[in-house]
């Protein structure tokens, strides 16, 4: 079990200011117990619990806030050295962190420690003094140019490269006194702030973005999986749980244990996706199948699907289905599916030993009394019961023999603690529900807390990753598998994606749906995978998008929108067939072409498709009816409109150019309702405004009808979730149908999940509610962005 400091606050803060540390530092460091415990140790291991000098007391404190926590078997030795006066300035302390973080728990030679960290190694003053003067030589131009500008620091490091056991105190003197020497005294002109130069202003968007391409990407952004360990490392401290008697458990695999689990798995990374089938995926698990499934990819190793199915009551089956399928649509296959209720054999047996260990109770308080308990931090009054009471307590719980809400099994954490997750956190409760898979054998479940940690060892995952609101669960992650003698997996959290206009909780997305906001799971406002599909959004854009953001553990708050709609927009742009389709149809007879005939035009389904490329074009007719957007006229004409207006001429695309001649108004006088125009079958004219356009196929023959539904931000609001009323914020105009948009006839041919760029109105998808009757678009993304330009 850990060691124990045995001081309280007051005698710590006396050991403190002995070794030297102002009151204000030391009353700092008892505010954190993580420090104060580290410092404890440090300093009775350096045997200083009477008192040192400052020097070796800010040495001594640097070794307990940094010193590398996979060889703290060897921090003895470095306190040692400190107290002796053999390390004595901060480079070689850094040195000595540098070794150890190196060798690790393993025995070195005192020799190669000594010769890393320049024990014994005396840099004389003259010595120090021919190695400024030399690089004062060197930089002689510049320093003179930009006097007393000069970046000191950058000096610092010069000298530091070739002298690294220098005295850092007797360098600056050095410096300072050539510095001096050459230039003479300050003056009023060194002592001036430098003038601020104003950035030029790029002549074109276009031209900082081409600009920021060519920056070369890090090597995070080229593998953003170079961050994790190997399985081999996975001996060392994984973290340090700090307890309110001042122990502290440093949670690490013994050689023994990592031993055993390397042989079991060859080696390989096996990670695990574990989401709880309680509802449909989000984009947030996309991040989550990126993290897990990616990383045992670029690792040559494996990943779980594993379904976190301990609340019966909240999980279905047509969630586990979705689930699975939904997994493997976006690009990632599983090792192995399985289920935490596959051990619910083996997590009642471990509670039974962590009961018999002396590490769990049955309590019988109710959810009111816990809350109330854990928020004074008072102790249940069933925590010290005998151990053979809460084992036959707990058996009566397994056979039913206690109603619902009565008993629960308890941790024996840490009611003190300042984590609030160490608070006896619930190991089993009592639920008479019926499990999707285990059916009615159990009337007992795990809890999270209990099983996520267990299973992950049991599977032998080698790295459990999750979201940063995980990160205070950690302690309690350790402590269950060191308290049971288990394998540990290595624990990483990066931050969690949040988008706006959105909601992402599981709980706001049941609401939207089970209340009929929307249509379903996969209605295409949702943020939700299958609405994401459904929209027309591929996997391949999606992954892009997640990848760019990254995996960090910098908590990003919001991810704006559009930065996902600009890879939707990239990926569309390269893979998304081009057609002619008009929304809003307005009339247009041309009077100069024969009723009744029509000409079969090439159109491109790509913008660099070479004209004797058949499979690159498709057929439009061109007769003399044909409909453009109603948007795309106006009687009144201006220097900056490029549509059709009286008089005025524009291009139909891949056709003529047509003028127009007449306009024909409805019975108000005021509403167009055809357009009589002129076309130009030589092409002479050369307006500047193309339109895309749809005719009729044949004489008296509508053009295709399809319906055509154009999606937007499902709320107004960057970040609903934080509204009280939240539901108060849908944006009424998120779905706007259009039931008879008017189609080129080759588009009659589409399938379901084809995806077309609707030339000058934005990326399409064909939705499952089409039919042979009639054809129904998702609009997926814009040409470009509408919104405001910016954020993140």
């Amino acid at each position: 079990m850990p060691t124990k400091t045995g001081e309280n606050s007051e005698n710590a803060v006396e050991l403190f200011l002995k070794i030297g540390l102002d009151e204000k530092v030391a009353n700092n460091t008892i505010a954190n117990n993580k420090v104060t415990g580290n410092l404890l140790a440090v300093i009775h291991e350096a045997g200083v619990t009477e008192g040192c000098d400052r020097t070796t007391g800010n040495l001594l404190y640097t070794v307990a806030t940094k010193f590398p926590a996979n060889a703290l078997v060897h921090r003895p030795t470095l306190s040692e050295y400190v107290v002796s006066s053999k390390i004595k300035t901060p480079a070689q302390l850094e040195a000595a962190f540098t070794f150890f973080t190196s060798a690790g728990p393993e025995k070195f030679s005192l020799s190669d420690f000594e010769k890393a960290c320049g024990v014994g190694v005396e840099v004389s003053n003259e010595e120090i003094g021919s190695t400024v003067g030399e690089i004062f030589e060197e930089l002689k131009t510049t320093i003179l140019e930009q006097r007393y500008k000069t970046n000191v620091g950058d000096l610092f490091r010069r000298v530091r490269e070739r002298q690294p056991w220098a005295d850092p105190k007797v360098v600056k003197q050095v410096v300072d006194t050539k510095l001096r020497e050459l230039l003479g005294e300050r003056t009023a002109a060194d002592d001036e702030k430098p003038v601020k130069k104003k950035k030029e202003k790029p002549a074109k968007v276009e031209e900082k973005a081409v600009a920021a391409a060519t920056a070369p990407p890090s090597e995070e952004e080229l593998n953003p999986f170079t961050i994790f360990p190997s399985p081999e490392e996975n001996f060392k401290v994984h973290t340090e749980v700090f307890f309110s008697d001042s122990s502290v458990l440093r949670a690490c695999n013994t050689r023994e244990i990592l031993a055993k689990h390397l042989k079991v798995t060859g080696g390989k990374v096996l990670t695990r996706f574990p989401p709880e089938p309680n509802g449909y995926l989000h984009i947030g698990h996309a991040k989550a199948m990126f993290v897990d499934f990616g990383l045992a990819k670029e690792k040559d190793g494996h990943c779980y699907l594993r379904y976190d199915d301990t609340n019966p009551e909240a999980e279905k089956k047509e969630y586990i289905d979705h689930i699975e399928e939904i997994v493997r649509w976006m690009g990632w296959k599983p090792f192995k599916i399985t289920y935490t209720s596959d051990y619910f054999q083996d997590l009642y047996e471990l509670a039974v030993e962590l009961i018999r260990r002396g590490h769990a109770y049955v309590d019988h308080q109710g959810p009111d009394e816990v809350k109330e308990y854990r928020e004074k931090k008072l102790n249940s009054p069933w925590r010290d019961r005998p151990v053979e009471e809460s084992l036959k307590l707990f058996e009566e719980m397994r056979r039913g023999m206690i109603e619902e809400g009565k008993a629960t099994l308890r941790m024996k954490q840490d009611m003190q603690s300042d984590n609030c997750n160490m608070y006896d956190l619930i190991a089993y409760r009592i639920k008479f529900a019926h499990h999707p898979k285990a059916g009615d054998k159990w009337c007992i479940y795990p809890s999270y807390d209990f099983a996520h940690c267990i299973v992950d060892s049991l599977e032998n995952v080698t790295h459990s990753l999750c979201t940063l609101e995980f990160e205070t669960r950690r302690a309690s992650y350790y402590w269950l598998l060191h308290a049971l003698d288990l394998y540990m997996p290595y624990v990483w959290e990066y931050s969690r994606l949040n988008v706006t206009n959105t909601v992402m909780s599981k709980r706001k997305l049941n609401s939207l749906v089970t209340e009929k906001y929307v249509d379903g799971w996969d209605d295409p406002r949702l943020m939700t995978l299958a609405g994401l599909r459904r929209r027309g959004v591929s996997p391949t854009a999606i992954n892009a998008f997640v990848r760019g953001i990254g995996i960090t553990r910098s908590d990003c708050s919001l991810i704006r929108l559009d930065r996902f709609e600009y890879h939707v927009r990239e990926e569309l742009n390269r893979t998304a067939a081009r057609t002619l389709v008009v929304l809003y149809p307005l009339k247009v007879v041309i009077t100069n072409l024969e009723a009744g005939k029509v000409i079969d035009l090439d159109a491109k389904k790509w913008p660099d498709a070479q004209t004797d490329d058949t499979s690159a074009l498709y057929k439009v007719p061109f007769s003399n009816v044909v409909y453009i957007e109603r948007s795309d006229f106006r009687m009144k004409d201006s220097k900056d409109y490029y549509g059709l207006a009286p008089g005025k001429s524009v291009l139909l695309r891949y056709a003529y150019p047509i003028k127009c001649t007449d306009v024909i108004l409805g019975d108000d006088n005021e509403t167009v309702v055809e357009i009589r125009a002129e076309y130009d079958p030589e092409k002479k004219l050369k307006p500047k405004g193309v339109l895309h356009w749809v005719a009729e196929p044949s004489m008296g023959v509508d053009p295709l009808k399809v319906e055509v539904r154009l999606f937007d931000r499902l709320f107004s609001s960057e970040n609903p979730a934080e509204l009280d009323n939240w539901l108060g914020d849908l944006n009424s105009n998120s779905k706007v149908v259009i039931p008879e948009a008017y189609a080129v006839p080759s588009l009659r041919n589409a399938l379901l999940s084809d995806r077309f760029q609707f030339e000058r109105l934005g990326y399409f998808a064909v939705d499952k509610d089409s039919s042979p009757e009639k054809l129904v678009f998702n609009r997926t993304v814009t040409l470009r962005d509408s919104y405001t330009k910016g954020g993140k």
